[in-house]
């Protein structure tokens, strides 16, 4: 698969709109939830010791093999920290000669070391996203944990570009570095990323309530990501923000990748390609092989070591509800970008307990919308 198509999934989605029904477009595996860091949003709420019931080398081997198997492109490999794991690179090397474009997100820790680096390369890595979460050391480092993390994680972002490894930069968004997203943009560019992912905090794991955005304050970043997004010399995507889609489509961005007035219905209903948000297009195991839709919803579906990973994808009442658009509650319901955005299903759960409840933190309101009564039939195909 090229790697212009691991930067923006929105292209693998193109080209094979009804695939999310089949299989995700990505899986993400949990290698190990060890990680020497002590990050305030951690989903994982990491320790520094590895779980005995881990899966193993050949359980990993086994999940590579059924994600190969069900048409997933794009694995991602991630933490904790996967530099925890001494069996790293014959993982990156067994996905690779499987025909998956293997991703690795490590932490910002001196265990990624630079002939580490070299050696996933050589294995047949073809992604390397590091995470950093404000545009200076003092910023990140609060963030993280840890003194230093930054710099390790410059580090090991210039010893991928060095060997010859795409990069991304993935940055979790909060109120305390919101209004810095203007510095962080220029730091990706001088990192020369291809790709910034932003991840939006949902209040799971360490994560509370206190690093949420308000939604006004969420459309607002979103807005300007869209304008830096027009210009920027890497793509921007994010995670846990499904609505930065219908605010490119609102803008008429050309980095929405989608055609705006000939997907949009009499009715004004976006009726095009799906977006991808939990459990639609995505799929994570956990470090013990259970099944969620996501790394941030964490309502378990199965586990690998009994359930057919395809199976659970395909059949299970979960993933199948998070697919049907038409069982979104409240705005989320009558929205007509539903189909394209659908709300982060991770976030309402984190709230409401309802996976299909309305995301609380987008700010669009339907039009004729009256809130509390979420009547399906005012924005209708």
């Amino acid at each position: 698969m090229s790697l212009s198509a691991i930067a923006n999934v929105d292209a693998l989605r193109q080209r094979a709109p009804l695939a999310v029904d089949d299989h995700p477009l990505l899986a993400i595996w949990e290698l190990t939830q060890a990680c020497d860091l002590v990050c305030a949003h951690c989903r994982a709420c990491a320790t520094t010791r590895r779980d005995r019931d881990e899966l193993s080398t050949a359980e990993g081997k086994r999940l590579i093999d059924a994600v190969a198997a069900m048409g997933t492109p794009l694995m991602i490999l991630t933490g904790g920290d996967p530099a925890k794991r001494e069996d790293l690179v014959e993982l990156v090397a067994y996905g690779a000669a499987r025909g998956l474009a293997m991703a690795l997100t490590p932490s910002g820790t001196p265990l990624m070391t630079d002939a580490l680096v070299a050696a996933v390369k050589d294995a047949g890595l073809s992604r390397l996203a590091v995470s950093v979460d404000g545009p200076d050391a003092a910023s990140h480092d609060a963030f993280r944990g840890v003194a230093g993390s930054f710099a390790e994680s410059a580090r090991i972002l210039e010893a991928g570009r060095r060997v010859g490894l795409t990069t991304q930069v993935n940055s979790s968004i909060h109120g305390g570095n919101v209004d810095t997203i203007d510095d962080m943009a220029s730091m990706v560019a001088r990192f020369g990323a291809v790709l910034w992912g932003v991840f939006v905090v949902v209040p799971t794991g360490r994560a509370g309530g206190d690093l949420l955005l308000g939604a006004d304050r969420l459309e607002r970043a979103l807005e300007r990501l869209a304008e830096i997004a027009e210009s920027a010399p890497f793509d921007v995507k994010t995670t846990a923000a499904p609505h930065f889609r219908r605010v490119l489509m609102q803008r008429h961005s050309p980095r929405a990748r989608v055609g705006v007035v000939r997907e949009i219905d009499d009715h004004g209903v976006y009726v095009g390609a799906r977006g991808i948000t939990d459990g639609v297009g995505i799929m994570f195991v956990s470090h013990r092989g259970d099944i969620f839709p996501s790394g941030f919803m964490p309502v378990k579906a199965g586990n690998v070591r009994q359930d057919d990973l395809a199976g659970v994808y395909r059949t299970s009442d979960l993933f199948r509800q998070l697919r049907d658009e038409d069982a979104l509650g409240g705005k989320c319901g009558v929205c007509p970008f539903r189909r394209v955005c659908g709300g982060s299903r991770a976030r309402a759960f984190a709230v409401s307990g309802d996976p299909m409840g309305e995301d609380p933190l987008c700010a669009y309101v339907p039009k004729d919308y009256v809130s509390g009564a979420p009547d399906r039939s005012v924005s209708r195909i």
